[in-house]
């Protein structure tokens, strides 16, 4: 048979991999659960407090536990709170729903905390489907979608959008949408809700303007003295994109291609100008690399709640406080011509300087290294695909605010290796990859120079084998890593450090009914997060749908 595509299904286009496959045999098990923590982000309301010893069936049925991850938990603090519900709807197609938000009413407006909390139910059959939520053009949420099983799921995701309170402060017209296909097969209609939760107390400290752009331009406040661009950059809506790890050049002997290979990089460019570059997180949606039984009650790393693209735009602080226009673009390298896929919406925070109507400034460095990218194609009875990337940039500039001259350097370097193994037929199909983004942003002032340092590395180890006798098997790994070090004067004055690790060996039969697919699937993910200001560590771990374990170190 030929070999079913490793790609999910997202945004309306039908792809036949993640729901008409069927799984082979990968390890079964029996645990005893630990005691349970509190509800995470992506935990309905008690699924960890239902954590208990489970009997394991011997393969899939009908139903499984609904979607979990060891994400830390949002929360709140103990104090008063207000609740608005953002939007309430059953998405069935590509209507978009609108309505308006309020702010609320015996909670002030200026809070210690801001809590978005989406909560979801579907039954039946439907593929992974990707939304969003804006509240006044500004992105507040970027997620996805768990599939269903035929009795039906419930789930729900917590955001901190603290961040955003000035987009809250007024009245604002609210847009969200999951877009969706029902039909005689997929039957899922995608139940959801969104409210925001504020809390009183001490306010917090947030920017001064969150601000969307206007067609592809920004202006700021003339007194700004920081600026953080974040970009909700996902590849997604079918198509090689989609996973575009995965994707090989034009030589190579592969389903997926695109020009020079999978070398991908997020760009933003300031009227023209370059001015910050990242790394994309190599999200895998939950119906991905051919298999949904691995997503079904663990789903990937930032699977439900997509987290932005940051850029330090401060050393452009000072070409934007001229009051203009000024031109955002922000594009991904390594997209063939053409080719559409990504979605890449913009939100720009700003922080003011209360003392001054206008801070001057000037850009006074902007170095680009050489983009370096090649793929190379060795063939064989494994076809291989070696990729090296890597780039830097370094801008700098200054501002001359009322606490006196303040010089911005912000320097970032990206990396990334894969080698891409595949059998003729795409019968057997690997991939190893790893993805560092390295950067340091010094603030020197008139008081001692700060840097903060980040180091975020993404890892990918995977495999996808159909068998002679129609047994797909993955077994795949997942890593999202991070180390943050703050310093002044040469000592660190903060750290933090997170490793959050998936695993999955899942298999099943294809090309057979549902009730014929004989699945089997043991998922895990540790979240681990340490720091001069937190430890938490968290482990889960399921069985043919069956959370078996759910235990917490910290």
């Amino acid at each position: 048979m030929s070999r079913p595509v490793i790609m999910s299904m997202l945004a309306g286009v039908i792809l036949v991999a993640s729901a008409l496959l069927g799984a082979g045999p990968a390890p079964a098990a029996t645990a005893s659960v630990a005691s349970p923590v509190p509800v995470a982000s992506g935990v309905p309301v008690g699924a960890a407090a239902e954590a208990r010893s489970a009997d394991v069936p011997a393969e899939f049925g009908s139903d499984w536990h609904d979607p979990v991850t060891a994400a830390p938990p949002v929360g709140g603090p103990a104090a008063p709170s207000c609740e608005v519900t953002l939007a309430e709807a059953r998405f069935r197609d590509f209507t978009p729903y609108t309505g308006t938000y309020t702010p609320p009413t015996g909670c002030g407006d200026r809070w210690s905390k801001v809590v978005l909390r989406l909560e979801g139910k579907v039954e039946g059959r439907q593929f992974d489907r990707l939304g969003y939520l804006h509240v006044g053009g500004v992105e507040i949420l970027r997620t996805s979608t768990p599939e269903p099983s035929p009795d039906g799921i419930a789930w729900s995701v917590e955001k901190d959008v603290t961040r955003y309170s000035d987009t809250f402060r007024r009245s604002r017209d609210v847009e969200m949408l999951i877009g969706n296909v029902v039909d005689d097969t997929y039957t899922g209609v995608l139940d959801v809700k969104a409210t925001l939760t504020f809390y009183a107390g001490r306010p917090a400290a947030t920017p001064d303007r969150v601000l969307a752009l206007q067609d592809g331009t920004l202006t700021t406040p003339r007194n700004s003295e920081r600026v953080i661009a974040e970009v909700y950059a996902t590849g997604s809506g079918g198509g090689c994109e989609e996973f575009w790890y995965l994707t090989v050049p034009d030589a190579a002997p592969y389903s997926c291609k695109a020009g020079n290979g999978p070398y991908r990089e997020v760009q933003i460019k300031v009227d023209g100008q370059l001015a910050g570059i990242a790394e994309p997180f190599p999200t895998v949606w939950t119906g991905g690399w051919s298999n949904p039984f691995l997503w079904y009650v663990i789903p990937g790393p930032r699977a439900f709640d997509v987290r932005p693209v940051e850029y330090d735009l401060t050393p452009f602080a000072g070409r934007f406080n001229d009051g203009r226009p000024h031109r955002i673009d922000v594009s991904v390298v390594g997209v063939p011509e053409g080719q559409t896929g990504w979605s890449l919406p913009v939100n720009v925070l700003v922080w003011q300087d209360a003392r001054r109507a206008h801070v001057s400034g000037a850009l006074t460095r902007a170095e680009a290294g050489a983009l370096a990218n090649s793929s190379t194609y060795t063939p064989g009875s494994e076809n291989r695909v070696d990729t090296k990337g890597r780039h830097r940039l370094t801008v700098a500039g200054y501002l001359d605010t009322s606490h006196g001259r303040v010089l911005t350097t912000v320097s970032r370097t990206l990396a990334h290796s894969s080698a891409h193994r595949w059998t003729d037929g795409e019968n057997t199909d690997g991939l190893e990859a790893t993805w560092t983004d390295d950067e340091a942003v010094t603030v020197d002032g008139p008081g001692p120079a700060a840097t903060t340092r980040t180091r975020r590395t993404y890892t990918m180890d995977g495999a996808t084998t159909l068998g002679a006798d129609d047994r797909l098997r993955t077994v795949l790994t997942l890593g999202d890593r991070a180390t943050v070090a703050e310093a002044s004067e040469g000592r660190r004055t903060a750290w933090s450090w997170l490793d959050d690790t998936y695993t999955g060996d899942a298999a099943y039969t294809v090309n057979v009914p549902r009730d014929q697919r004989h699945a089997v699937a043991t998922t895990s993910e540790r979240y681990r997060l340490y720091g001069s200001a937190d430890c938490y560590d968290r482990t889960l771990v399921t069985v043919q749908g069956v959370l078996t374990k759910d235990r917490a170190d910290c």
